[in-house]
């Protein structure tokens, strides 16, 4: 079947479903009585059966048919949740993902037959639980229910209401925080000031609140001065009518609010002028009251017209083919950008300088904003791995539970689309490998169940990805001598913890006694590693026997733009990370040093750094200068510098590929253009470095 335009947006639609489906199961797992969960879980099958049926999916409409209806008598309080009906719901999640991919696939295949049998058998046996109790059940469809209303509050206090103790402000202050509120001040009660007595309330208010709160939550912000004052709450709109020009007009207003009377309304409204001027006019009403109207009235348009925009589509779809586009185009444009800087330094030109730094403002911005866009939240990627813990943690008979932390953090959508493998390795060897079963837990004194940790944050430029388990952690004579029998290391070779933790990356190296579906062949760390470099990220291990292991990945926010220090040899230009330098220092020829293994070293601040000459690395000829620089680099918690005949300064770097035929050139990793249209190599530090050790 042909896929058109409408299926592949319900495509994706159902996808996001499913992803938050998915999670929904697995927190109603862990408690069973969460109403909430269930209602969540039902929202999102009967989205699914609806738009499905709607554009012609009609096998899943049929699965998910008797799954909505067993959750709505879930809700109902007729079914209680049992582990199985969590087991088959996964299981149609995964069934459903396979008809999203091939509509050909039937919902009367083995599996989906299975589903539903077990499904409608369940509502077959079913029996009323005490568990789901009528209160529960009128709670949330309470909660179902409470959509955004908009109340008219006339709040009148006692004039003695300060004398009192009560400061009606923070009363009127307690309902802003309830939802959207305008307050208005009637003050025409109040005294000329020779008359008026400081301590005596003349002010009376109106409220127009638009909250998700109840008539009785707002009743309770009154409790203590209910006795002494005259309030009263009405609910004005809504919002569910559809019709904007539906909203009511000043005089209907006013009418419900009691400031004017039929019959003084429809005579004026006989004359031809503005319905509040003359109200004013006329002294039937005072200013304020005309004003209080005028805001409520403005005040439901406008939340109304909020409603109607968050119904409809708050958010645009955009295929990332585009969004790659538009990046690759600001690229160009800060490119640009820096030649039109370049040209106003040299014209000297004051109005075109000018232009430039104005054209240089709006490219940074319209840079940050193309860039926040591709920003995507790490949390989606996190919850995949829910499910992956828990049907792993069966297949190898061990009780784990994954805790996520920092799922708002946010990184580049190429980054976290690259990233899924690997995650995928470490997860999976830290539930194999990490892990101890439960009774081998027992005897070391730790608690049955295991627990992995996934975290996520900022660190500066870059994001830091933890994978840490509470399992036996990493012995080091183990990874040690079996590095030695796979010819990886020499017996003696000495290796700091570190050197040898790292070994688990080495190809080929398992500590698997046998081959299993989750490990034993040797293959997965490599390529971690190896993938993690590729987005120009590290890997960092870190273990302690008995008490577990931390695998640290440390990404770059973006591979689309870098900050990069520009730096020159001859007449060629090139780009280190910013983010690797440490400092630039001055060199002169006669300083120069070789360590005992060969290796040039300076002398920085009583350290010893070894370092390369980038000139020799990219057989570049040309005259030396007497007086070159120094760039000191950090990597892996090491120094080491590149000398370079210049430093030009930072470089705001748009980073292009060096294309197919240069795709194997060691030490580079891209390319930038400057603004002479000069071409500028990306050193990549991390392959260069490797060559001095």
């Amino acid at each position: 079947m042909a896929v058109d335009v409408h299926q592949e947006v319900f495509i994706q639609e159902a996808q996001e479903l499913l992803t938050e489906l998915e999670s929904s199961l697995l927190e109603l797992e862990s408690d069973t009585n969460d109403l909430d969960v269930v209602a969540r879980i039902f929202r999102a099958m009967h989205t699914i059966k609806g738009s499905g049926a709607m554009f012609g999916f009609e096998n899943i409409a049929h699965l998910v048919h008797d799954i909505e209806t067993a959750y709505d008598k879930v809700r109902n309080g007729e079914l209680k949740v049992t582990k199985d009906m969590v087991d088959y719901s996964l299981r149609s999640v995964d069934v459903i993902k396979f008809m999203l991919e091939d509509p050909a696939i039937k919902a009367d295949s083995d599996e989906a037959v299975e589903i539903l049998t077990f499904f409608r058998q369940l509502q077959n046996d079913k029996k009323p639980e005490a568990a789901a109790s009528k209160e529960k059940v009128s709670a949330i469809k309470e909660t179902q229910a409470s959509d955004l209303r908009t109340f008219r509050i006339r709040f009148r206090p006692s004039q003695l209401i300060l004398m009192q103790g009560t400061n009606p402000e923070l009363l009127l202050m307690e309902l802003e925080e309830m939802g959207e509120a305008k307050i208005i001040a009637h003050t025409s009660d109040v005294p000329p000031l020779d008359e008026m007595d400081p301590e005596k309330c003349y002010t009376f208010w109106d409220i127009i609140l638009s909250t998700t709160k109840t008539e009785d939550d707002i009743k309770d912000v009154f409790i203590f001065v209910e006795d002494d004052s005259d309030i009263a709450i009405n609910t004005v709109d809504d919002l569910d009518i559809e019709d904007e020009h539906n909203s009511k007009k000043l005089g209907e207003i006013l009418l419900e609010k009691g400031d004017i009377s039929q019959e003084a309304l429809n005579k004026l409204l006989s004359e031809k002028k503005m319905l509040g001027q003359m109200l004013v006019e006329s002294g039937l009403v005072k200013p304020e009251a005309v004003e209080s109207a005028l805001q409520e009235q403005k005040h439901v348009k406008d939340m109304r017209a909020k409603k109607a925009a968050t119904d409809s589509a708050s958010s645009l779809r955009v295929p990332s083919e585009k969004l790659d586009i538009l990046v690759d185009l600001v690229g160009e444009m800060v490119t640009v950008q820096a030649r039109l800087n370049q040209t106003a330094v040299q014209e000297v030109n004051p109005e075109l300088m000018k232009i430039a730094e104005e054209v240089e403002r709006l490219v940074w911005e319209l840079r940050d904003n193309t860039m926040s866009i591709r920003m995507i939240q790490i949390g989606s990627t996190f919850s995949k791995y829910k499910r992956l813990v828990r049907d792993l943690s069966k297949e190898l008979n061990k009780d784990i539970e994954l805790l996520t932390k920092g799922e708002d953090t946010e990184l580049d959508k190429t980054v976290i689309e690259k990233l899924g493998d690997p995650l995928v390795h470490l997860v999976r060897n830290s539930l194999d490998h990490g892990i101890e079963a439960p009774n081998v837990r027992e005897k070391a004194g730790k608690p049955r169940k295991g627990t992995i940790l996934l975290t996520a944050k900022h660190s500066g430029d870059s994001v830091l990805i933890e994978i840490k388990d509470d399992g036996k952690g990493i012995d080091r004579d183990v990874i040690f001598n079996k590095a030695v029998e796979k010819g990886i290391i020499s017996e003696t070779a000495e290796l700091s913890d570190k050197e040898v933790y790292e070994l688990i990356f080495a190809a080929g190296f398992s500590t698997a006694a046998t081959v299993s579906s989750v490990s034993g062949r040797g293959v997965g760390m490599d390529v971690v590693k190896r993938n993690i470099e590729a987005l120009r990220g590290k890997v960092d291990v870190d273990s302690e026997l008995g008490k577990g292991t931390t695998i640290t990945l440390k990404l770059p926010l973006t591979l689309a733009i870098i900050d990069g220090l520009l730096v020159q040899i001859a007449e060629q230009f090139f780009i280190i990370p910013l983010s690797l330098v440490k400092e630039c220092i001055e060199f002169i020829e006669k300083k120069d040093k070789k360590s005992d293994s060969g290796r040039t070293i300076i002398k920085v601040r009583d350290e010893l750094i070894p370092y390369l000459r980038l000139r020799d690395i990219f057989g570049i000829k040309d005259n030396v200068p007497a007086i070159q620089q120094v760039v000191i680099v950090e990597l892996d918690d090491r120094k080491v510098g590149f000398m370079v005949d210049a430093v030009i300064g930072d470089h705001q770097t748009v980073i292009k590929s060096l294309g197919k035929s240069f795709k194997d050139v060691e030490c580079v990793s891209g390319a930038t253009v400057l603004g002479d249209g000069s071409v500028a190599l990306i050193i990549d530090i991390a392959k260069i470095y490797t060559s001095i050790e």
